[in-house]
């Protein structure tokens, strides 16, 4: 591996453990008051587009991370079109 791949790794993690906190918050809670469903829509969106294009061009830590991101943004989302 080398290091452009482990800025990639970096960055992936990074970004797709910001959602945890809030996916526990939610849980927790069964609130999702203050959360954004058109910014939660337009991110899921987005997660499953970069899976997409990580799963063409056959990049792991796109592929690794977006699927992830992609569970854990997914789940908010189903809270707030449940409990919103």
């Amino acid at each position: 591996m080398n290091y452009i791949e482990l800025i990639g790794f970096a960055a992936a993690t990074l970004t797709t453990f910001a959602f945890l906190p809030q996916a526990v918050k939610v849980y927790k809670s069964r609130s999702t008051k203050d959360i954004s469903l058109i910014t939660f829509l337009a991110t899921t969106c987005g997660i499953s587009l970069w899976l997409t294009y990580g799963i063409l061009i056959q990049s792991y830590p796109l592929i690794g991370s977006n699927i992830v991101s992609f569970c854990l943004a997914s789940f908010i989302l189903i809270f707030k079109l449940k409990h919103g």
